[in-house]
């Protein structure tokens, strides 16, 4: 064969041969991906849960409570031209009950319940989070009368930022939009919806007809938090001294199911002594334990230790003079978690108001640990870190959302709301700045004021290494209180402590 008939034959080959190389890739990744297909849908099980178990809840559970009588007995509704809503969203923080509420409604209706996550919808693959929604559903109509459960529903029911329809994600909501639409006048199947971000939800959603009916789960009060006790305490053998009023006090902000890890963490704190009661001091070392994390002795030298005791000190003596805005329960220099050093604040009611000056005199005491670092050692240290933190936090809520600054005090300077100025920008950086300096000149001035009590307490933590409120009354008993929003302030939890970073 000649080389000019060489060529024209490779000439010939070389494009088939290109294409077949193409074909062949395509074919291995077409076989590479998995074919998946939606799972099959199984009814949850609800037998353990019911209304007794649902506490704390009232008000939801007021709400909710008219849904579980009309699927019992719907014509009772049906004849006055009344309807159920089609679909219930729960929102509020993690931990407060929401799925608990759900389960509770299924087991009091007698109806069947399916429950999902919403990050089960979201795949890669194009289709699949439709092709889920669409078996879900159909299995809830055909075992009516039933329960749809989808939680976390901000996973796949965020508001669309555009692009089009050819996102799964896109493809996912419009699926669930279009079941929630296409119940039509079944009243036998419910929607009921969990989320911790109400704000992230698409629009369309929440209009009337699909999500029409908003519940709020909010952390439970003073009341609902002794309920909860109570349901999670009745099978554990409680000592004489456990008392779960004053439980409840201590405990405010926490949900039910920071409550719910105290109680067991309770119980296993006095199964690990070989106790046959639960007591009230595994109670307390629970509630430590659930807050601040495991106890940590590190070897710190005999400098870190005095720093830390003056630091530690510098959060009580200046709780103590804020009154009894955050009642001291116990300070320490142990370490917890990732802190060297802990003052326990435990309020004593519930608030939901607090003035611009109580917001000023929590930021003096989370900041008095790093001023008596500043004034005794004339240095300071990256153990108040934490402490910055919520200090930075308090003020800028102060002037973003509160309107708690000289300068704009009857509005709000979040840039969510409205496209801020650079003028306004630097205005309300100013404000947080002076706020927050404001609090540590303050801080320096009443600790350097009582700085024999500042010894005193400081010394005392390297003696003994923990203090309770009690000896810190006795250490503090001759000082007087510094703050005027005393006379009308309630209680702030906060856990202040010296981090290590």
């Amino acid at each position: 064969m000649s080389w000019g008939e060489i060529q024209d034959t490779i000439v010939i080959w070389m494009p088939l041969l290109f294409f077949g190389a193409i074909l062949v890739v395509l074919l291995m990744t077409v076989r590479s991906v998995p074919r998946t297909k939606p799972a099959p849908v199984e009814k949850d099980s609800v037998d353990n849960v019911s209304w007794s178990d649902v506490a704390g809840l009232d008000e939801a559970k007021e709400e909710l409570e008219e849904v579980v009588e009309f699927m019992r007995d719907s014509k009772r509704f049906t004849r006055l031209g009344a309807r159920i809503p089609k679909g219930i969203l729960l929102y509020g923080p993690p931990g407060t009950g929401k799925t608990l509420l759900a389960k509770a409604i299924a087991k009091e209706s007698g109806a069947n319940f399916y429950s999902s996550s919403a990050s089960a919808f979201v795949e890669m693959f194009a289709g699949l989070g439709a092709a889920r929604i669409r078996k879900l559903f159909a299995e809830a109509r055909k075992n009516a009368p039933a329960i749809v459960f989808i939680d976390e529903l901000d996973a796949v029911g965020t508001a669309r930022q555009g692009g089009g329809f050819h996102r799964e994600h896109d493809q996912t909501l419009n699926q669930l939009l279009v079941e929630l639409d296409g119940f039509g006048g079944r009243e036998d199947v419910i929607v009921m919806g969990a989320s911790n971000r109400l704000q992230d939800l698409d629009p369309a959603l929440l209009r009337p007809g699909r999500f029409d009916r908003q519940v709020h789960v909010s952390p439970p009060d003073l009341s609902g938090r002794e309920a909860i006790l109570r349901v999670h305490t009745r099978s554990k053998p409680l000592a004489s001294d456990v008392d779960l009023g004053v439980l409840a006090r201590r405990t405010a902000g926490l949900t039910g199911a920071e409550l719910a890890n105290i109680a067991n963490e309770a119980a296993i704190f006095a199964a690990r002594r070989g106790a046959g009661q639960v007591h009230m001091g595994d109670f307390d070392a629970a509630m430590e334990r659930v807050l601040t994390g495991l106890q940590k002795r590190r070897i710190v030298t005999e400098k870190e230790q005095r720093i830390l005791a003056y630091h530690e000190a510098g959060h009580a003596l200046m709780a103590h003079l804020m009154g009894d805005l955050m009642p001291v329960q116990k300070v320490t220099i142990i370490g917890r978690g990732d802190a060297l050093g802990l003052a326990y604040y435990l309020p004593t009611e519930d608030r939901y108001l607090h003035t611009k000056e109580e917001f000023l005199d929590v930021m003096k005491v989370a900041l008095a640990g790093r001023a008596a670092e500043e004034l005794v050692f004339g240095r300071v240290t990256n153990g108040a870190s934490n402490d910055l933190e919520k200090v930075t936090d308090i003020a800028r809520r102060m002037v973003f959302e509160y309107g708690m600054s000289e300068v704009a005090a009857a509005r709000t300077m979040r840039a969510d709301n409205y496209a801020l100025s650079e003028e306004t920008k630097r205005m309300r950086d100013s404000e947080q700045a002076r706020l927050t300096d404001h609090a540590y000149e303050e801080a320096m001035r009443l600790l350097g004021k009582h700085r024999g009590a500042l010894d005193r307490l400081a010394n005392a933590l390297l003696e003994k290494e923990t203090i309770d409120g009690e000896e810190l009354k006795e250490l503090l008993g001759d000082v007087a209180v510094e703050s005027h929003a005393a006379e009308t302030v309630g209680t702030v939890r906060l856990v202040a402590g010296a981090d290590h970073e």
